[in-house]
């Protein structure tokens, strides 16, 4: 389907909409293809391709709202798809909050080019992707006797979506992810230890295609031995791919749903300060060639680079227009895109080196955080370190406290953004963590 017969499709269903008893309406046309393959022991386990396309539809009908969404793209089926969901709709409960954006808001700037899709996606050879999921596993394959399984994969997506609604927005957008990961489990005795690796990137031309079995090999090895040490209170630094763990309730509880339920621990803590002033770090929607650039939401909304905590302070909530209006405050955004950390000037080498006894967090194992409290229990895996030197690897032991006075322990942050998600988080070091195991 081209792009102008995409846009005269989701106008056609607009109209219809409004046609039949719709006051808004809102149309999302998608396309999307993505292919999977996994290997395990030199045998392809899985193979996997699919293209999807699909017509959304929010629907506004006297003061009340709902959203469908189907694969059946023929204007037959779509009209009656549309009128039974009208007829649906009014039916449900009145909601006085429930309406499209205020058009002063939405983003109008036509076409501009943030890099985040690989044109070429559709040139890549199939059979490229098989023999870099076999080089991955190949890069572990029979490297030492304690390997119980490898598993390595490649996958890959691309997709775009064109927006319409009935006060005047029109916009698209597109993007596209590569990627490869290992998985390995090996014989530590009583315990099979099991360590991953992966590499991300926009572009195929782009992605780090080496090193990904040989390092999820290395970390599995390394945990052999695994076991718990004296309860206390410890400095923790935790790996830059591990930290999204602990700040994801960071940010859940900035969120405007959270917000208006009562589930967030930083409630009315706008432009004051919640965390150490170490953190600091910016959403920027408009990075070229960032993971999650985007030149407006999901609503429609312009994008816009927001500061989020400067030097701990708060400086933004993530609200959309519907918990916007509940509030009575002014919508941002319901998503994150890219999260940009102030970073400091050690890799985790570094950092290490400079701790005097505390543990190298490199995953976790379980736990919850208590939306509305901050209070959080996690397990964890990774390493006892004593002057600035790795003694031993560690696990069956938790991490309990608040998240507030977590963040506001926070004591450096790493060099090493971790470029494989959106989210940038470096290392990071938190002073006088309570650890309980033996």
């Amino acid at each position: 389907m081209t792009q102008e017969e995409k846009y005269n499709l989701a106008k056609w269903a607009m109209q219809h909409a409004l046609d039949h008893g719709a006051d808004e309406a809102s149309i999302i046309i998608s396309q999307s293809k993505n292919s999977n393959v996994d290997v395990r022991e030199q045998k392809i386990d899985t193979l996997k391709e699919a293209i999807q396309s699909s017509l959304s539809i929010r629907l506004f009908v006297d003061s009340r709202y709902s959203a469908h969404r189907t694969n059946r793209l023929d204007k037959k089926e779509l009209a009656r798809f549309i009128e039974q969901a009208i007829a649906g709709t009014k039916y449900l409960s009145p909601d006085p909050f429930r309406a499209l954006p205020d058009p002063a808001l939405y983003y109008t700037g036509g076409e501009q080019n943030l890099g985040t899709v690989d044109d070429a996606y559709d040139q890549i050879d199939p059979k490229s992707k098989v023999d870099l999921a076999f080089q991955v596993e190949q890069e572990a394959y029979e490297k030492d006797d304690r390997i119980i399984s490898i598993t390595a994969g490649y996958g890959d997506n691309t997709n775009s979506r064109l927006m319409v609604t009935s006060n005047g927005f029109e916009g698209e957008t597109a993007n596209s992810s590569f990627s490869l990961y290992a998985s390995v489990s090996v014989d530590g005795g009583e315990a099979r230890p099991s360590e991953a690796w992966s590499e991300r990137a926009i572009f195929f031309d782009q992605l780090k295609k080496s090193d990904i079995g040989t390092k999820a090999l290395e970390r599995a090895l390394k945990k052999i031995g695994q076991t718990k040490i004296n309860s206390g209170k410890y400095t923790m630094l935790v790996e830059n791919k591990t930290v999204s763990r602990l700040f994801s309730p960071l940010m859940a509880a900035l969120n405007g749903y959270n917000i208006q339920q009562k589930n967030s621990f930083l409630i009315d803590q706008l432009d004051k300060k919640v965390a150490s002033e170490k953190l600091s770090l910016t959403d920027d929607p408009l990075i070229m060639g960032g993971m999650s650039s985007r030149l407006f939401d999901g609503e429609g909304l312009a994008s816009k680079k927001r500061q989020v905590f400067d030097r701990g302070v708060l400086g933004t909530y993530f609200i959309d227009t519907y918990y916007a209006k509940k509030l009575d405050v002014e919508p941002t955004s319901g998503e994150t895109s890219n999260l940009i950390f102030e970073t400091g000037d050690k890799d985790l080498e570094g950092l290490i080196r400079g701790m005097k006894k505390g543990i190298l967090v490199t995953g976790f194992n379980g736990g919850n955080t208590n939306g509305s409290t901050g209070d959080y229990s996690y397990g964890i895996d990774g390493f006892l370190v004593e002057n600035g030197e790795i003694i031993q690897p560690v696990s069956e032991m938790n991490i309990s406290g608040n998240m507030k006075d977590l963040w506001m322990s926070l004591a450096e942050l790493g060099s090493d953004a971790y470029l494989n998600s959106s989210w940038q988080t470096p290392s990071m070091i938190f002073e006088g963590v309570d650890f309980s195991g033996s």
